[in-house]
């Protein structure tokens, strides 16, 4: 089953906790602190299988978590910081941010990695918190928590070349002559719901990959029939070959065929439009379709056409070759572009640069519920979760760290008194002059 949309849960390990631990050796009194920091959890990565074609083990497996850190020992031991949990994908997946819609990244070679959720730093220990006002701390930070989100992958097929066109126009069946993938095939429209892969030999020994990928109607740009599932697919293919229906069976006009399928890939992405495109006049074996190729041929005098049959395999051998031209010339720009920007004038040159402005951010946000008042803030509601509570310096600490960032201060301006509830994270507390 071929699936190219995928929906998965992701979390990086959370950090080992440290610990509260002091020097027990003889004939040494009064011994210091010597509680070890925890290790490090393991990050979540995305990594390029090019043996995968498709996110089907999605559908069975969708929530991927990394083992935490290990915990600090004593004699200032550290705890083992844990492996990544490793996620293969297949080549052309792209990767976003379900909840933000944020672009994380776009795999396309075997062994790309992405690190898509970052594992907890491990908690300190005691002998981090030793000062000479106090050189026995009580206090050891919990692992900080790892990363999480809701990831969706979208996989875009790579191929040199994509068949495009009505549906029944004979995509399918031309693949299958001319490679050893076997699409399938019958008289009805949406035969083919999913993009089909063969590798393809011309005449003379030059080989691509070649996609039969789902038919076109019109309004697919607007997601129409199988609309936006199809023309994702399309925007990885360097040439496109639009097959058309010369013989006309279902009664389509094949001039206005090839405008509506322009039409859609200029609605759906101007680039698509522009792509290198050679028409396959299919199924000139039939009656009439001469008839139609030349008036095809007067209104798009310019368009390279190549009457075939896939039924019979007529004018195959020119259709293959001709491909195999354009991708090589294709190929052969691209890589002058690589090299001109390598070693080209520095003004002539045109990359894009992202400028990073320096925005001071809110430290933290207060919101009141009733006399509930909820303190909004990422890095208070990790120092919450990394905080013992049970431990008496650590409680001081934290009521320290909330008075130095102000938020003491921001509570009564915002009219907490005494008793009211104040919540951080999933922590609740109460207000006290």
């Amino acid at each position: 089953m071929f699936v190219d949309q995928a929906r998965i849960y992701v979390k990086g390990g959370d950090g080992g906790n440290g610990i509260v631990a002091y020097r027990r050796e003889k004939y040494v009194p009064l011994g210091g602190p010597a509680g070890g920091d925890g290790g490090r959890g393991g990050d979540v990565i995305l990594i390029v299988d090019e043996g995968l074609r498709t996110l089907i083990d999605f559908r069975y497996q969708r929530h991927f978590k990394a083992d935490r850190g290990e915990n600090g020992g004593n004699k200032n031991r550290h705890g083992r910081s844990a492996d990544d949990l490793v996620v293969k994908v297949p080549p052309g997946t792209v990767v976003y941010d379900d909840d933000s819609g944020e672009f994380l990244g776009d795999l396309v070679h075997h062994g790309q990695r992405l690190r898509v959720a970052r594992g907890g730093r491990g908690g300190r220990g005691n002998t981090r918190f030793a000062t000479p006002g106090n050189p026995a701390p009580e206090i050891a930070e919990k692992g900080e928590p790892g990363e999480e989100r809701w990831l969706r992958l979208e996989l875009k097929v790579l191929a040199d070349v994509g068949l495009i066109g009505f549906p029944s126009v004979g995509k399918s069946t031309l693949l299958s002559v001319v490679s050893a993938a076997r699409p399938k095939i019958g008289d009805y429209p949406f035969t083919t719901l999913t993009p089909e892969l063969g590798v393809v030999q011309t005449p003379d020994g030059r080989s691509f990959v070649m996609a039969d990928l789902p038919g076109l109607i019109e309004g697919a740009h607007e997601g129409k029939g199988l609309g936006h599932e199809f023309l994702r697919h399309v925007e990885r293919t360097r040439v496109l070959v639009h097959v058309i229906d010369m013989a006309a069976v279902e009664g389509r006009d094949p001039v206005r065929d090839y405008a509506v399928i322009n039409e859609q890939l200029q609605a759906y992405n101007e680039r698509l439009a522009a792509r290198p495109q050679l028409v396959a006049a299919n199924k000139m074996d039939l009656p009439q379709a001469q008839e139609h190729l030349e008036a095809f041929r007067k209104a798009y005098p310019s368009q390279p056409v190549f009457p075939i049959s896939g039924a019979t395999r007529i004018g195959l051998d020119a259709l293959l070759t001709a491909i195999a031209d354009v991708l090589d010339e294709q190929r052969e720009n691209e890589d002058v572009a690589e090299a001109f920007a390598k070693d080209g004038e520095p003004e002539a040159r045109v990359t894009e640069r992202k400028v990073y402005r320096y925005e001071p951010s809110q430290p933290f946000r207060i919101r009141r519920e009733g006399h509930v008042f909820i303190v909004e803030s990422e890095e208070l509601d990790k120092l919450v979760r990394m905080t013992n509570f049970s431990q008496y310096d650590a409680v001081k600490r934290f009521q320290r760290i909330l008075k130095h960032r102000g938020v003491d201060d921001a509570l009564r301006e915002r009219g907490a008194k005494e008793g009211d509830v104040i919540r951080i994270a999933d922590m609740e507390f109460d207000f006290v002059e």
